[in-house]
C-alpha cells in the first residue's frame, strides 16, 4: 500500500519592519470632542434669551387684566385664567378675533403657498435650463433680495391704488406671491439636489419635461420646498406694514393688525384696556407657527439624491 502524505503548508516569512518604525496603533473609537466651558455658558445664555420672552408670554396669558399689574411678570398670579382669557379673546368685540384668524390663514395659504410654487418653478427652470438673459435674471434676483420690503411699500400702494385694489384681500395676497429670497434659495438647491445624469436618464426612457419634473425632480426638491414654505409662511403670518397701508376695513385685518388695534384702543378716549386679551391673542397667534415647524421638520433633510447616480 502506498500512503499519500500531505506536505506541510509553508508559512510566509514575516517581513521585518524597518528599524525605528512602529506599526500604527489602532483606535478603538472616535475621539471625544473637547468641552468648552465658555461655549457652554454662551449657549445657555442664548437659549435663555430666546425662551425668556416666550415664558413671559405663556405666564402672562394666565392672568387677568388686574393680575397683570399686581403680580410679578415672570411668575403666575393668584388666579389662573388662561381658559377664560381664551374664551374672551374669541368672543370679544363680536368674535372678530376669529375673523382675523381666518383672514391670516387666507393670506398664508394663497400668498405663501403661491410664493412657494412660483419659487420652485422659477428656481428649477433657472437651475436646469439655459436660455438667453439667464445672467440678467440672476442679477435681478440678487438685487431684489438686497432691497428691503419697506422700500417697496409706497410704490406698491400707489400701483394698487391706481388699479382700485386697496382695502381688498388682493392687496395683501398679490405682493406676498413675490419672494426673491425663496427663488434664489430654490435656484441654489435645485442646482445641487438634481443630478443632470438623472434627468438625462428620464429623458432617455421617454419621459417628457413635465413628467421628469413631477415624478423625478419634484421629490428631490421636497426639503427646499419645505424650507421656502416655512420662510414665506412666517413672513406672511407676521406681515404688519403691508396690511397697515393697504387695509382700512377691520374685517380684512390679519392678526398682527387686529391685535395692534386692540392694544391701541387703551390710549383712546374712553377706550377699554384689554391687554390680557392682547397677550392671549399673541399666544394663540404663535401656536400655528410652532405646529407647522413641528409637523414639517421631518422633511428638513438633505442628500435625497445621494446614491441615485452610480459613477
Amino acid at each position: 500500500m502506498t500512503s499519500s502524505t500531505t506536505a506541510p503548508a509553508r508559512s510566509r516569512p514575516r517581513t521585518p519592519s524597518p528599524a525605528g518604525l512602529r506599526p500604527p496603533r489602532r483606535r478603538h473609537g472616535p475621539a471625544r470632542p473637547r468641552r468648552s466651558v465658555l461655549l457652554t455658558v454662551l449657549t445657555w445664555l442664548v437659549v435663555l434669551y430666546a425662551l425668556l420672552p416666550l415664558a413671559w408670554l405663556v405666564i402672562s396669558a394666565t392672568k387677568t387684566q388686574a393680575g397683570l399689574a399686581s403680580s410679578f411678570g415672570l411668575w403666575f398670579g393668584d388666579d389662573f385664567a388662561l381658559w377664560d382669557n381664551i374664551v374672551q379673546t374669541f368672543s370679544y368685540d363680536g368674535g372678530v378675533f376669529g375673523r382675523w384668524l381666518l383672514n391670516t390663514l387666507l393670506y398664508v395659504v394663497l400668498g405663501a403657498g403661491g410664493a412657494t410654487l412660483l419659487a420652485v418653478l422659477g428656481g428649477y427652470a433657472l437651475a436646469k435650463f439655459d436660455f438667453p438673459g439667464r445672467r440678467a435674471v440672476f442679477a435681478v434676483v440678487i438685487g431684489a433680495v438686497a432691497v428691503p420690503g419697506t422700500a417697496l411699500a409706497v410704490p406698491t400702494f400707489l400701483m394698487f391704488s391706481s388699479m382700485g385694489l386697496t382695502d381688498t384681500p388682493w392687496a395683501v395676497i398679490i405682493p406676498s406671491l413675490v419672494s426673491p429670497f425663496g427663488l434664489y434659495l430654490m435656484w441654489v438647491f435645485a442646482t445641487e439636489a438634481i443630478p443632470a445624469e438623472l434627468m438625462e436618464a428620464a429623458r432617455v426612457d421617454g419621459a417628457g419635461e413635465l413628467r421628469t419634473f413631477v415624478q423625478v425632480c419634484l421629490p428631490l426638491l421636497a426639503p427646499g420646498m419645505v424650507t421656502v414654505l416655512l420662510f414665506t409662511m412666517v413672513q406672511t403670518w407676521n406681515n404688519y406694514f403691508l396690511p397697515l397701508i393697504m387695509l382700512k376695513n377691520a374685517d380684512w385685518y390679519p392678526l398682527t393688525l387686529g391685535l395692534n388695534h386692540w392694544n391701541a384702543q387703551a390710549r383712546t378716549a374712553g377706550g377699554e384696556p384689554v391687554f390680557h386679551l392682547v397677550i392671549t391673542g399673541s399666544l394663540l397667534t404663535i401656536v400655528p407657527l410652532v405646529a407647522a415647524f413641528l409637523l414639517l421638520q421631518k422633511h428638513w433633510q438633505s442628500g435625497l439624491a445621494a446614491g441615485s447616480v452610480k459613477e
